[in-house]
């Protein structure tokens, strides 16, 4: 069991699908955020990654990321990777973005077509009332029926999507939400019968994640009236600066507006962390004053906006008395620096693996593809970015284990009326330092 694992930041389901198949950073990989701004292809709106389509769009102009991919390194070393999902088809496709060699199994496409029969024999796609928690249970079942016979995969994802749904739309602590964990629970429990049952368990490492963290939310601030004093009509007829999820990118050849947009943000209740541009390569600080870089939290990309913001949070506890509010709109979700957004869960049990120990040493999704490439015997890519978690192998466990070392760095603009902190943990092993972005807060007087 890990204890302070993390989710890589902005912390939303594809930044984090693109880091669990290429073990690089958005820095690296170049999937921004879950809604995208990709100019050539539509100056006027963000592209939704949840929809596989929009994320074709962007392959048939460039690649889709710009990182090797487990995938990928499989296929060269002769093997096969499977990924089986009940979320989006954005998800699928990030997981596996190359779909070279292997399968993509989803109740909406499959990948290669000459499994599509197979997948009809169990039967019509779920749709409608009670469809999230049966598309997890086809999905158990696609990976039983389909996958696990006709792929013989090294490495599978599968992806469950009722909790996140559930969660978003009830809340965290709701009865919903906790029979959806029981749900979750039990298709965990299937897919460990199934290998049973097919003489693999004993052979098959587990490891149980999921891509972030959960707050309830309050309300999101006002980010159009921050904007609204900026904003013009190009000659083309489209308008900056464009904003979505957390992501303003402002108009070309503008790029003195950010600071005056920036003390807007500053000046906005709800609106917590602001990232811009590195003042010095590699450095904490932003370029505008009181604000983080982007390379503190490996965001800086030739795709990157000239800037980023996090919603405020609160430690303060919902009505099922769970922590941790964020100011964004709808009853539940993520994306924020919240600290209950960034720590997720990690899991790990199999035959590599160390029974009964409890793992302090801080981890990410970032690690997991090295980590899984290296049970395999197989070599990391250098855009790998995340580390292998040797102390979590069986037999590995050694007198000098990772040290850890936690920092904070504050940043305030030059009125001091609002300042940020960033916390940061930073693990060194084997020869190198590994920094885990930990949480962002703010304050105003």
């Amino acid at each position: 069991v890990f204890t302070r694992h993390h989710a890589v930041y902005p912390t939303v389901t594809r930044v984090n699908a693109a880091s669990f198949a290429t073990g690089a950073y958005p820095e690296t990989h170049g999937l921004l955020g879950n809604s995208v701004y990709f100019p050539k292809i539509d100056a006027q709106r963000f592209l939704d990654t949840a929809d596989r389509e929009a994320l074709a769009r962007i392959a048939a102009s460039e690649p889709l990321v710009t990182a090797p991919t487990i995938g990928d390194r499989l296929r060269a070393a002769g093997r096969q990777m499977l990924v089986v999902s009940a979320g989006s088809s954005g998800s699928a496709v990030l997981n596996h973005p190359t779909m070279a060699g292997g399968a993509i199994l989803h109740p909406d496409f499959v990948v290669p077509e000459t499994l599509a029969s197979e997948m009809s024999a169990l039967g019509p796609a779920p749709r409608g009332e009670g469809r999230a928690t049966a598309r997890d249970r086809y999905a158990v079942d696609a990976f039983l029926k389909v996958g696990l016979p006709r792929i013989d995969p090294a490495v599978t994802v599968l992806w469950l999507g009722a909790l996140d749904s559930t969660t978003h739309a009830r809340g965290l602590g709701d009865p919903a939400a906790v029979a959806v964990l029981r749900h979750i629970d039990e298709q965990i429990g299937r897919v460990e019968d199934g290998l049973a049952a097919a003489g693999e368990l004993g052979g098959v490492d587990i490891w149980v994640t999921s891509d972030h963290g959960f707050s309830t939310h309050t309300g999101a601030p006002d980010v159009t009236a921050a904007l609204a004093p900026h904003r013009r009509t190009k000659a083309d007829g489209t308008t900056c600066p464009i904003a979505s999820g957390g992501a303003i990118y402002v108009c070309e050849g503008d790029d003195a507006a950010v600071p005056a947009i920036v003390r807007a943000l500053q000046q906005t209740p709800g609106i917590g962390a602001i990232f811009t541009r590195p003042a010095t390569a590699g450095g904490p600080d932003g370029v505008v004053a009181g604000t983080l870089s982007f390379d503190l939290i490996r965001w800086r990309h030739a795709r990157s906006a000239q800037i980023l913001y996090s919603p405020d949070w609160t430690d303060a506890a919902n009505a099922q008395a769970i922590r941790g509010t964020v100011s964004s709109n709808g009853v539940a979700g993520h994306g924020s620096a919240s600290p209950w957004d960034v720590h997720n869960t990690l899991i790990a049990a199999g035959p590599d693996i160390a029974r009964g120990v409890t793992i302090d040493v801080p981890s990410a999704n970032v690690d997991l593809m090295p980590t899984f490439l290296g049970l395999l015997g197989l070599e990391l890519p250098s855009t790998v970015q995340g580390r292998v978690l040797d102390e979590a192998r069986a037999g590995r466990m050694t007198a000098q284990p990772p040290t850890v070392r936690t920092s904070e760095h504050t940043a305030k603009a030059t009125d001091g009326r609002y300042s940020v902190t960033a916390s940061v943990s930073t693990v060194s092993s084997h020869g190198r330092d590994y920094r885990y972005f930990d949480s962002a807060r703010v304050s105003r007087r």
